[in-house]
């Protein structure tokens, strides 16, 4: 059986799009590739073939990836969730109680995690800690460097 994977209504279409492009862009691209390849003559010694092939088979186990992805994808409801504490899909801002450098992230599903736009998965070493906590609070979070205690500074969604 499959792990249920959660997702925001933005990074669920995104997945649908991608899939769409991958059936009606890509897989008529490499049929046509393999269709000029065959044309060419032998088969057995026929390189260009054998990576158009290899580009379909890897391009069909990634369109069944992704179905199978789809069939258990979950949509997170933004509105059911308790804003009083950190949860998935709020932005929070931390401080480090140590240096008292702030920062702010959104926990967000672990597919659709992007540090350089402040998305954070909440598999993650400093979500899992954050997560429960209500503001004001501080969390110990283990990470490679060893043990940082961030207070929660806000929680806004």
């Amino acid at each position: 059986m499959s792990q249920i994977v959660y997702f925001t209504e933005e990074g669920l279409q995104k997945l649908k799009d991608e899939l769409h492009f991958l059936k009606t862009k890509e897989r008529p691209s490499i049929s046509k590739q393999i269709a000029e390849a065959r044309d060419k003559g032998d088969l057995s010694e026929n390189a260009e073939y054998d990576a158009a092939k290899e580009a379909q088979g890897l391009l069909e186990l990634k369109i069944s990836k992704l179905e199978e992805t789809l069939q258990n994808a979950r949509v997170v409801d933004e509105s059911q969730l308790d804003t009083s504490k950190v949860l998935i899909l709020c932005k929070v801002t931390i401080k480090n109680v140590k240096n008292g450098q702030k920062m702010t992230y959104m926990l967000v599903p672990e597919n659709e995690a992007d540090l350089k736009s402040g998305k954070i998965s909440v598999n993650s070493p400093i979500a899992k800690g954050l997560l429960g906590k209500k503001k004001g609070e501080q969390a110990e979070v283990t990470v490679p460097n060893g043990k940082m205690t961030f207070e929660i500074v806000d929680i806004a969604r």
